[in-house]
């Protein structure tokens, strides 16, 4: 495969919203999971639970994604497809 090909595989145009908050992937044991997510600015970051994010903080981090509490409602963010 060329590099070209490769390229072109990995790459998906638009699967990243480039003015919101991003979910790359979740890692870590079950009861110390963290999260790297893309900010709005292009950095990516390690979190984990009680981190600020998106005018909320990171209430919960499982297998599916995590859980921003904001403005004392719970958003869920799911990892990409």
């Amino acid at each position: 495969m060329s590099s070209k090909d490769v390229n072109k595989a990995a790459t998906q145009r638009g699967a990243l919203k480039k003015s919101a908050v991003s979910l790359l992937g979740v890692f870590g044991p079950k009861d110390a999971m963290q999260a790297l997510v893309r900010m709005p600015s292009g950095r990516v970051k390690t979190i984990k639970p009680g981190t600020r994010l998106s005018g909320g903080q990171v209430a919960a981090i499982d297998a599916d994604g995590l859980i921003v509490q904001k403005n004392g409602q719970a958003q869920r963010m799911t990892l990409l497809q």
